[in-house]
């Protein structure tokens, strides 16, 4: 089932967790609708600005995956609100600043970026209509603990 011109269903859904522990993935018709919206708000137009793929890392994932992931016990990626991304050859922390500068969108974190190292770490960025705060933070380890900074931080 195709999202929009350049995605389908099947990329924001595929887990290679899920795959490789025998879990259920399937999305839910309301999941499937907020799929829709993140691809169409968020990452279509990412697509289309640097013309060339965008590609999701972590889309959807139903409880049971989320759990076996680690992922935050509120995570959005269980709603279809979120998709962690990168686009090949832009650094991580310039997706997420023209993210942060061009789209409505709920959050984006810019996950475990080392400047340098362009393609370290990857995006995390959700899109829930009913909660646009375009709220950006930073993540990264620091004495061994994720931590979040407001802002982007490079």
């Amino acid at each position: 089932m195709k999202l929009s011109e350049n995605f389908t269903l099947l990329e924001l859904v595929k887990s290679d967790a899920a795959l490789r522990l025998g879990l259920d993935n399937t999305p839910s018709q309301g999941v499937i609708n907020n799929l829709h919206a993140l691809v169409t708000h968020v990452l279509q137009p990412i697509r289309e600005h640097y013309g060339t793929p965008v590609k999701v890392s972590s889309g959807f994932r139903s409880n049971v995956v989320n759990a076996a992931v680690g992922g935050a016990k509120t995570s959005d990626h269980m709603q279809g609100f979120a998709a962690d991304i990168e686009v090949p050859g832009v650094t991580n922390y310039d997706l997420a600043k023209w993210i942060q500068d061009n789209l409505k969108f709920t959050q984006v974190i810019l996950e475990f970026y080392t400047m340098g190292q362009p393609d370290s770490g990857w995006v995390h960025v959700s899109y829930d209509f009913n909660n646009l705060k375009n709220h950006a933070l930073t993540a990264m380890k620091k004495e061994g603990k994720t931590i979040y900074l407001t802002g982007l931080v490079a």
